[in-house]
């Protein structure tokens, strides 16, 4: 006979237990609830905090050449049939070469362009400004002065604004300033030393962690690491490759038609590159301002530089080099750019895009599993 507790635990499983939409929802709540937890028990993460703001610098740059410097190391090892170790060794050789070389070529011309460059930055914009409102005082234009004014002197006092907080910041916390320059060192000192490593055995590493889970799950895990390696390692080589190809496009065009401070331009188009649809355009908008100093017309051949490197970019480097391999839509991209580097500054831009790509990947594995464990995603017959 059954009792009242055998009967009100049979309802609770027929109508709760039972109830996928409210073990759903009871799953949400749970997540939730660790999350508030979380929240409340900062002070207990401190330590990681501090751990990760040490170590995260020299480990990100570590990881970036890891997967530049990966492939290399894998062809030669295979092609010339030498030790991995000598052959790591032999392209660390090689590159600190090259970082020498460049360092004693190519580093004096860049100051040298760059100080002189922003020395006559005012007088570039001035230029520009002093430009715009004759034409804005043309007659045929008297429609646009105010809206032209409003935005000058907003973007004139926003800037007045951000140089005064930057010099008080640099002023009031010189001790942090210090501390940053200190593990920027620190960082590169290490991350040789990280670097080495991870060509030594990254490529071991994934069977490594394997071995802590389950025999039946192995498979599957390693089978994850690798397509998030392929994504990460896919979207970085491609990046850094691009940027040093537009680089060079920039370089050689602004020679061409006879620009001024040729090579800082084309390094600082190149750096700028590495933010997906955004960098190129950010880079043109110191060579426009120069451009515009000097004549129309080399206005009008900077445009054509851009417009050729832009076609070139588009219609050949991208899609020979990164592909599709991400498969993400460029209004996505455009919305992680802007969250990411809202969130993270800097960092969050550059990282921002394949972090979303290994997070997809992870989720879309995890709602397969779900999809199997829910049994409610079945098509019906």
């Amino acid at each position: 006979m059954k009792t009242e507790k055998d009967t009100w635990r049979s309802w609770f499983t027929k109508l709760v237990l039972n109830n996928r939409i409210i073990v759903n929802l009871m799953i949400v709540l749970l997540c939730l609830l660790i999350i508030f937890v979380f929240s409340k028990v900062t002070w207990f993460f401190k330590p990681i905090n501090d751990f990760v703001d040490i170590v995260g610098f020299p480990v990100i740059l570590a990881g970036v050449l890891f997967y530049l410097f990966n492939p290399v190391v894998d062809w030669l090892e295979n092609k010339f049939h030498v030790k991995r170790v000598w052959t790591i060794i032999g392209l660390f050789v090689v590159v600190i070469a090259l970082l020498v070389l460049g360092v004693v070529s190519l580093i004096p011309v860049i100051r040298s362009q760059a100080t002189d460059f922003l020395k006559n930055w005012p007088d570039y914009w001035n230029h520009l400004t002093n430009q715009l409102d004759t034409w804005l005082n043309d007659p045929r234009f008297g429609q646009f002065q105010k809206e032209f004014q409003k935005v000058s002197d907003s973007a004139t006092s926003s800037l007045s604004s951000w140089v005064s907080n930057a010099a008080n910041h640099t002023f009031t916390s010189v001790g942090g300033v210090i501390s940053s320059v200190t593990k920027i060192v620190v960082g590169l000192i290490t991350m040789p030393f990280i670097l080495f490593y991870l060509l030594k055995d990254g490529h071991q590493l994934p069977k490594y962690l394997a071995h802590f889970l389950p025999t039946k799950k192995r498979a599957g895990f390693v089978s994850i690491l690798d397509e998030v390696n392929g994504k990460v390692s896919g979207y970085i080589r491609g990046q850094l490759i691009v940027a040093f190809c537009v680089a060079i496009m920039f370089f050689v065009g602004y020679l061409i038609i006879g620009l001024k401070f040729a090579l800082t331009l084309g390094i600082a188009a190149g750096i700028l590159n590495l933010i997906p649809y955004l960098g190129s355009f950010l880079a043109m908008v110191p060579s426009l301002v120069l451009a515009a100093f000097i004549s129309p017309w080399m206005v009008v051949k900077v445009l054509i530089v851009f417009a050729i490197e832009q076609t070139i970019e588009g219609r050949i480097l991208s899609p020979l080099i990164l592909g599709t391999n991400l498969a993400i839509h460029p209004v996505t991209i455009l919305i992680v750019l802007l969250a990411s580097g809202r969130m993270f500054g800097v960092l969050g831009v550059i990282f921002g895009i394949p972090v979303y790509a290994v997070s997809k990947v992870l989720l879309t594995h995890l709602f397969h599993w779900y999809k199997k464990q829910n049994g409610g995603y079945e098509t019906p017959d």
